[in-house]
């Protein structure tokens, strides 16, 4: 199975644009948000939509439950599609959702800013920021039954295709309001995410700790400072520099998979040694 991935931050307008994809790749079958896809069909699993809570989507989305994992395997072996699109808000997020259902990472990343103009990208932020609007690439006849009091308004447009392909297709796709953005936003602590981030890097060979970690907002973008000491007695055979970018590059999955959030920067600096002074 040839897998491909359309990866964008929350509400860049991944699913809004999904199909159109789909369909200029020649891809049948398409995973977003916990629900698999062909055409005007669910086929099987539970969309991250319906749960709760926040906390609750980004599991669901990431196909926590072993079950509803396994419903997924089950069908596509069953199909044994020759594409699949999984669409996810990072490259790590798109590689755990192909390994819990047990297929290879995705040899083809497609990023949201690769098809969508900035001007456009931001519109659906404030759309999703602002009026609690999320897209399911769906007609509103499919999914009545799914969202029971949570449909907003079907959308139908047009999309060109590139001049090679001069046909306009039509896409139909649902407006809903997930029931945990009519409950409020979810937090998780700074003094939590401290911890996550200390736990992280202390399991890093050579790193003794890190002595401060920030967490800031510029323009709408999450970045994370962290400062480490390095550990001289426990050094492995690896420079400094390797060693920091073993740091970030855990860091980023790792708490992009706990908490869902995503980090647009992480910078790492090496701040001293520590030597035990036994």
């Amino acid at each position: 199975m040839e897998v491909y991935a359309l990866v964008g931050r929350r509400g860049t307008g991944k699913s809004h644009r999904a199909q159109l994809l789909a369909h200029q790749y020649g891809i049948d079958y398409l995973l977003d948000d916990g629900i698999l896809i062909k055409g005007n069909q669910i086929l099987a699993g539970r969309s991250a939509k319906r749960e709760n809570t926040r906390y609750g989507a980004i599991k669901r989305a990431l196909l926590h439950d072993d079950d509803h994992a396994q419903q997924l395997r089950d069908k596509l072996e069953e199909l044994e599609p020759g594409k699949l699109l999984i669409l996810a808000t990072s490259e790590r997020m798109a590689q755990v959702i192909a390994e819990r259902l047990g297929l290879p990472h995705p040899q083809h990343y497609i990023h949201i800013e690769d098809i969508a103009s900035p001007e456009a990208i931001e519109k659906a932020r404030q759309m999703r920021d602002e009026e609690n609007r999320h897209v399911i690439p769906l007609p509103t006849f499919t999914i009545k039954k799914e969202f029971p009091g949570y449909l907003i308004d079907p959308l139908r447009s047009f999309f060109s295709l590139p001049p090679e392909q001069t046909q306009r297709v039509a896409l139909e796709r649902s407006i809903v309001r997930p029931v945990y953005s009519n409950l409020g936003n979810f937090y998780i602590t700074e003094h939590v995410v401290n911890d996550l981030v200390s736990n992280i890097v202390s399991e890093v060979p050579g790193v003794h700790k890190a002595s401060r970690i920030e967490i800031k907002t510029e323009a709408g973008k999450m970045i994370l400072n962290v400062d480490l000491i390095f550990s001289l007695d426990h050094l492995p055979p690896k420079n400094l520099y390797e060693i920091s970018a073993e740091v970030q590059r855990k860091l980023k999955e790792e708490l992009e998979y706990i908490t869902g959030f995503y980090l647009d920067q992480i910078n790492i600096t090496a701040k001293k040694l520590h030597i035990d002074p036994r």
